[in-house]
């Protein structure tokens, strides 16, 4: 009986050792490990919500497209010439300006001059057979069927003129409009044909810039929408207008092909080259703005809170333009008025609140 109350006793003694053990570990614990009441981020009951807010100035808003694009020459042409010969001479120096008409290159047309010398030549003693046969017949001396076939054979004459002629003008190869003309690809003595391309014509004043924009904004560009284009390595930006729209949106990107044109006069800008273009849809000089978190949607009506005597007020309002960071509010507030812009969650009626920042 002794012998077990004794194991009783020690027991007893363990397990009170142990507890104050324990106790003594947990009093010892940093108070940094255990985060205090008051450092929590939650507000006290009853106590004002910290908030930042925006007092309501008018503003600039801009809806802006931004788009990429590239520069076309306004026309452009690979010349060849219409007949097959040997190039007999080349007028042009490459990388220079030409107008229309000039003559740029020749192929061998010297079988051509001889024909038409030939009927050069016939050319006057048929004007003299028709002028004979027609003071005849009027003395009755020849048949009108005579005088008739004196004319004819004129006729005949002066078309095969015309053919030879003709045929001479494809020997030459004209500029067929002002421009600059690039590397030529044939020398003199060559044999050319029609698939021959002697070089390239480009008109570059005017250029066009052909870019494409989202299918929403098809029904709103249209010709003389004006745009601003920039290009990499300039310091500036060009106007432009908005010449020609595509008839349909592309199936395969969803976009809508659009073209402007710009004057360059002085031929500073290149065809081909890379350009950033930038449209302005609206422009509102003195709008009523919000930050977009500052709208909160309630049952298809939009709100925000304005601070007032210390308390969150909700005030239904219209939007109209929207931004990446602003929207605009058409109905629903005035110039001066002051919105909470964070904390919108925690809002209601009434609720005190505490302005932190104001904007």
């Amino acid at each position: 009986m002794r012998k077990k109350l004794k194991w009783i006793l020690t027991a007893v003694i363990l397990i009170v050792a142990g507890g104050i053990g324990m106790y003594n570990l947990w009093d010892r614990t940093p108070a940094g490990d255990v985060p205090k009441e008051e450092s929590l981020p939650v507000r006290r009951s009853g106590g004002p919500l910290n908030v930042n807010a925006l007092v309501i100035k008018g503003q600039l808003m801009t809806d802006d497209i931004y788009a990429t694009g590239s520069l076309l020459p306004d026309e452009e042409v690979e010349l060849s010439f219409e007949t097959s010969g040997k190039v007999v001479a080349i007028n042009f120096t490459e990388g220079t300006a030409v107008k229309k008409g000039d003559l740029l290159a020749k192929v061998n047309d010297e079988t051509l001059q001889a024909q038409l010398s030939k009927y050069m030549s016939q050319l006057k003693l048929a004007e003299d057979r028709v002028y004979r046969q027609n003071t005849l017949l009027a003395k009755d001396a020849v048949s009108q069927e005579a005088y008739e076939q004196a004319q004819t054979e004129l006729a005949m004459l002066k078309a095969d003129i015309e053919l030879v002629e003709a045929n001479i003008r494809l020997t030459e190869l004209r500029a067929p409009f002002d421009g600059i003309i690039g590397l030529r690809n044939i020398s003199e003595g060559a044999y050319a044909s029609p698939n021959s391309v002697v070089a390239k014509l480009t008109k570059r004043a005017p250029i066009k810039i052909e870019f494409y924009v989202p299918e929403r904004y098809s029904n709103q560009i249209r010709k003389g929408t004006p745009l601003t284009f920039e290009v990499e390595g300039v310091l500036k930006s060009f106007p432009a207008v908005v010449y020609a729209v595509e008839s349909q949106v592309e199936n395969d990107t969803r976009k809508f092909p659009v073209r402007a044109i710009y004057p360059n006069t002085n031929n500073e800008l290149m065809p081909g080259r890379y350009v950033n273009v930038r449209i302005r849809m609206a422009e509102i000089p003195d709008a009523i703005a919000v930050p977009s978190e500052a709208l909160v949607p309630e049952l298809g009506i939009d709100k925000v809170f304005l601070y007032k005597d210390g308390k969150a007020q909700p005030v239904a309002v219209e939007t109209g333009l929207r931004t990446d960071a602003m929207v605009q509010v058409v109905k629903g507030l005035q110039m001066g008025d002051t919105v909470i812009t964070s904390g919108t969650l925690q809002l209601r009626t009434d609720l005190p609140v505490k302005l932190d920042r104001i904007d």
